[in-house]
């Protein structure tokens, strides 16, 4: 197991994201199972994509 933060797998499969994630998104902490050697990109975008669902404001959901 290993901890990173989101802005490594940012950083290290899509950059171009980087400016459009907020600043506690990046701070995630993320526990990959088997560590950053085997993520693959798919997986880094599912994750990307859950931690911005994770930190959207829940006063605007109904």
């Amino acid at each position: 197991m290993e901890t990173v933060k989101l802005s490594d797998i940012v950083l290290r499969w899509y950059p171009e994201m980087l400016p459009s994630l907020k600043k506690d998104e990046l701070n995630s902490m993320i526990v990959l199972r088997d560590g950053m050697a085997i993520l693959k990109p798919t997986d880094a975008l599912e994750i990307i994509q859950y931690s911005i669902c994770e930190h959207q404001d829940n006063n605007y959901l109904q």
